[in-house]
Formats: structure tokens, C-alpha cells, sequence
């Protein structure tokens, strides 16, 4: 089990429904700490090369949802637009 695992899961329970979830709240739903790099934007992205993308963000895109850095460590997860 990779350590985004229980993200991926959790965020296809909510069925598409928009979240906002704090670090708190992603690092119980991981059950271990985010790394420092979730501090910034960048580690958010969603629209990596399907070569660069990383485990977390193939937890929230295989999940069908785009993320994003909200100030105050949050983070807000919106159901991705199908592709046109």
C-alpha cells in the first residue's frame, strides 16, 4: 500500500463532491505528517506530464480530483471536468 493510498480512497468515497481539507485533516487521513514540499503550490499541481506525475498526484487524479493550495494549509479538491 503506497502511503497516498488512503487519500485516493477516501476522496472516491465523496463521490465528486468538493472538499476543503486541512493539512490536519490529510495527515489523519494518511496517518503519517505531509512533507515540508506540501507547503507550496507547486506539490498541488495538477496539470504534471503523465511521465512526472508523483504518488500524491495520481491519489487525487485517479480519484477524478484537481487540488489546490489554499492559504492557511488547506487544501481544496474539486471534481476534474471530463476531458473534452
Amino acid at each position: 500500500m503506497g502511503k497516498y493510498d488512503p487519500l485516493r480512497a477516501y476522496l472516491r468515497r465523496k463521490r465528486g463532491e468538493p472538499l476543503e481539507l486541512s493539512f490536519d485533516d490529510l495527515e489523519r487521513i494518511l496517518h503519517a505528517l505531509l512533507p515540508k514540499g506540501a507547503q507550496h503550490h507547486d506539490w498541488w499541481s495538477n496539470d504534471v506530464a503523465d511521465d512526472a506525475k508523483t504518488v500524491q498526484h495520481r491519489a487525487w487524479l485517479d480519484a477524478g480530483y484537481e487540488a489546490t493550495l489554499l492559504s492557511g494549509e488547506r487544501v481544496s479538491f474539486r471534481r476534474r471536468s471530463p476531458p473534452a
